[in-house]
């Protein structure tokens, strides 16, 4: 797990949810650093620096593809 980059950074769980299914649907190795915490307790979020999704170094351009196609055409806001 220390060979992981950090790729992105997030505040709250729901921020991320479907970025987490897209990269498990191409088997990207990936973890979210703080998820549990911050899950429990939200208001560390801005303390702990947020959620940091890190993933393994082979898979680095895959999933900088996958978050880049994310952020672009992401047509789900929160209403």
């Amino acid at each position: 797990m220390n060979d992981f980059i950090k790729l992105a950074v997030f505040t709250y769980p729901h921020e991320y949810t479907v970025l987490k299914l897209l990269l498990e649907k191409e088997n990207i190795r990936f973890f979210f650093q703080n998820e549990t915490v911050i899950g429990v307790i939200p208001f560390y979020s801005n303390a702990l620096g947020g959620i940091f999704l890190k993933v393994h170094p082979e898979d680095l351009q895959e999933a900088k593809a996958i978050l880049e196609d994310y952020n672009f055409e992401n047509h789900l806001h929160i209403v």
